[in-house]
């Protein structure tokens, strides 16, 4: 979607998941689509040529051994599912199929986005490898940590961008250097206004009351200074958990929409955020058509379309316009 905003031509899609492919066919309705494990769509020798001849080639290997919400080291290496419905697989290797997918193809870039945890503790000795894989497919690649909140999104959301370009395309654009090596350089700085909950906020449509169990309990002593329900938690009973539950709060940026519906509660009231206001937050249309599914799963975890269309704005000014012109 967000390639779309900023005037690129999406002509297929490669995704594992049925339930979420059938959603993205409704909506996008892509020339190209395969339902496969990138493992297999990866080997595959009967595709069309235009997926030889691409400007863009882009990813979102999933992210969960990575997550600082996740269970992190003690994840890696592991396979499991990355959600109900889908294959086993060792989730934390997947971006070096993504990467030979593009050794495969050779797009003239390449784009990859992740969570902010890739650059944190053991997990940077990923990064390393990442650089190291792209370089033997043919490209160098920088990463740059971009922030939502200034982006155009009214979302605190933090990701990880990794653009990468074929080397033979590397004498068209601006470079950086060291000692030893030449890397692309691209310019994803961003100082958009943030915009708080307020310009979200649509009361009384399709309203998500929640439960009147502890939650409520414990929302009825908030105080303004609290953050999240942990703040409240902790002062008034003295123990410390719900740390993932946070105040949605008028005046600020709404904290990170996640696949949990049980994430964010209104602190003016006590309910959670609707399908209008999910929606804004993650700059989805309103009319997107989730089908059956449920609207915060998708978009909690998707790259919010706005933020999407600025980076691939960047990547068109700065590298793809000169290397066609």
């Amino acid at each position: 979607m967000g390639y779309k905003l900023a005037g690129f031509d999406v002509i297929g899609c490669n995704e594992i998941d049925p339930r979420m492919n059938k959603v993205y066919v409704a909506n996008h309705h892509p020339r190209l689509n395969y339902l496969a494990p990138i493992q297999e769509f990866k080997l595959r020798k009967d595709l069309p040529a235009e997926l030889y001849n691409l400007d863009i080639l882009d990813g979102s290997p999933p992210c969960s051994s990575f997550s600082t919400a996740g269970n992190r080291d003690d994840d890696w290496g592991k396979e499991k599912k990355f959600r109900e419905g889908q294959a086993m697989q060792v989730l934390d290797t997947l971006f070096f199929d993504f990467i030979d997918l593009a050794k495969e193809l050779q797009p003239k870039i390449v784009i990859a986005e992740n969570v902010k945890g890739l650059l944190l503790g053991e997990a940077f000795s990923y990064v390393r490898r990442i650089y190291e894989e792209f370089d033997k497919a043919g490209y160098v690649v920088c990463h740059t940590l971009c922030d939502a909140t200034i982006m155009g999104v009214p979302q605190r959301r933090e990701r990880v961008f990794f653009t990468a370009i074929r080397k033979d395309l590397l004498q068209y654009i601006p470079q950086r250097h060291d000692l030893f090596d030449v890397y692309p350089e691209i310019d994803l700085t961003f100082n958009e206004e943030p915009i708080p909950f307020r310009e979200c906020y649509v009361p009384g449509v399709d309203d998500r009351p929640a439960s009147k169990g502890k939650m409520l309990e414990y929302w009825e002593k908030r105080q303004p200074t609290d953050e999240a329900f942990c703040d409240t938690i902790k002062r008034e009973w003295g123990v410390e958990k719900c740390f993932t539950n946070k105040y949605l709060k008028a005046d600020q940026v709404s904290n990170t929409l996640t696949s949990n519906s049980d994430v964010l509660y209104l602190y003016d009231e006590y309910r959670k955020p609707n399908r209008s206001e999910v929606c804004s937050i993650s700059t989805f249309p309103q009319d997107y058509d989730f089908l059956t599914e449920p609207y915060y799963y998708i978009c909690g975890m998707s790259v919010p379309p706005v933020m999407m269309a600025q980076v691939a704005s960047r990547v068109y000014d700065q590298w793809l316009s000169k290397i066609q012109s």
